[in-house]
């Protein structure tokens, strides 16, 4: 078994690095949807129907993907049902320097977030990305030493903590909500609406001419979110609040779980072992950023990207952020001077409103030193 040895030599985060200076600085792809969705069992394999932005697939006769009018193998009807699916092609199209401007924003809006004396952690030892399979505990102390729990007495903590037991983390098994549960959601979409973050959020996206009226708005974040969809089985057995914010176990290994507070209140009870780390933010108070590795009760994840500091509304902002002007890409953001890209994926088997997909996963991919 290899030994655990601090990794001392800064690390860009990327896992394969470009050969041509000229090339856009990579990114380290901190967790792959290893089975996408098969789109083509769901859809005419010659139309983009239902395939809007999904993952390139070279079996497939046409394609919908963002890059296909770069390489001429779009379907038919691409740019009638694809053309302004995530806004890349209308007139008013969201730029990367409007996304980088309104995650500023947010950042700056993000007042319920920890500060520095709210959340002590120790992140111990980092190792390399070609051990992240070794399952080796590298750590002997837990991440966290420290956490203000009375930050979770915060409405919109509160809010966020009472939908973390709603789920059941393994996949192929139906999710099934009681109307406490249907109103704990409501209740957190309603106390999220009050914060800056996402008054931020609205105004932005409104201007875009994205939402007409907030209670669209709310409407759609609910369904995006909370919208069950089935990742195994034929069963609705997961939602894109319970992949990203409580985690999942498929096929035994952990899936989603980017949620530093719910890290925490597992860790605490032992659910949770952290073994180690490969990235750490360069962001000298909260939000930051932690690419982490761990056990949570019997299974492996192998490197989990979180917030760690930040507020529920603050991610939720984000991640929603991201789905909506960049569905299924890399998203490129800017937090307090430092680039962060976002990752989202959309899941094909499930569609609610328009054709819209719903989020299957959003998380951290990249930010630099």
């Amino acid at each position: 078994m290899r030994a655990c040895v601090p990794l001392i030599v800064a690390m860009l985060c990327s896992l394969a690095w470009a050969e041509d200076p000229n090339e856009p600085e990579p990114f380290l792809e901190l967790e792959e949807e290893t089975e996408a969705p098969v789109s083509h069992l769901y859809s005419a394999p010659s139309s983009c129907r239902d395939r809007c932005q999904e993952a390139f697939d070279r079996h497939q006769p046409c394609h919908c993907d963002a890059r296909c009018p770069e390489f001429g193998n779009c379907c038919k009807d691409f740019e009638s049902l694809c053309g302004h699916e995530g806004f890349s092609y209308s007139s008013d199209a969201i730029t990367k320097e409007e996304l980088q401007s309104i995650s500023e924003k947010i950042y700056r809006a993000d007042t319920n977030k920890a500060q520095k004396e709210d959340v002590i952690i120790n992140s111990q030892n980092r190792i390399s990305p070609s051990e992240t399979r070794d399952q080796v505990d590298c750590c002997p102390e837990p991440l966290f030493t420290y956490v203000n729990e009375k930050l979770f007495s915060k409405p919109t903590y509160a809010a966020f903590i009472n939908l973390l037991n709603n789920y059941q983390r393994a996949t192929g098994r139906g999710e099934h909500f009681s109307a406490q549960q249907l109103a704990e959601q409501d209740a957190f979409l309603r106390e999220v609406m009050k914060t800056a973050v996402m008054k931020e959020l609205y105004a932005f996206l409104h201007h875009q001419n994205r939402y007409s009226s907030e209670q669209e708005f709310v409407s759609d974040l609910k369904n995006m979110w909370f919208g069950l969809y089935s990742r195994g089985n034929g069963e609705e057995d997961s939602s894109g609040f319970e992949h990203v914010f409580s985690g999942e176990v498929k096929k035994g290994k952990v899936t989603g779980f980017h949620n530093w507070i719910r890290f925490y209140m597992q860790e605490k009870e032992g659910l949770v072992d952290y073994y180690s780390h490969i990235y750490d933010g360069p962001w000298d108070s909260y939000p930051d950023v932690l690419a982490m590795q761990f056990n949570w009760d019997g299974y492996y994840k192998e490197v989990g990207s979180a917030f760690i500091g930040s507020s529920p509304e603050f991610e939720f902002a984000l991640y929603s952020l991201c789905f909506i002007a960049r569905p299924g890409k890399v998203c490129q953001l800017s937090l307090g001077g430092y680039p962060l890209a976002i990752q989202t994926y959309t899941w094909d088997k499930s569609t609610y409103g328009n054709g819209k997909k719903y989020i299957a996963t959003a998380y951290v991919v990249s930010s630099t030193q």
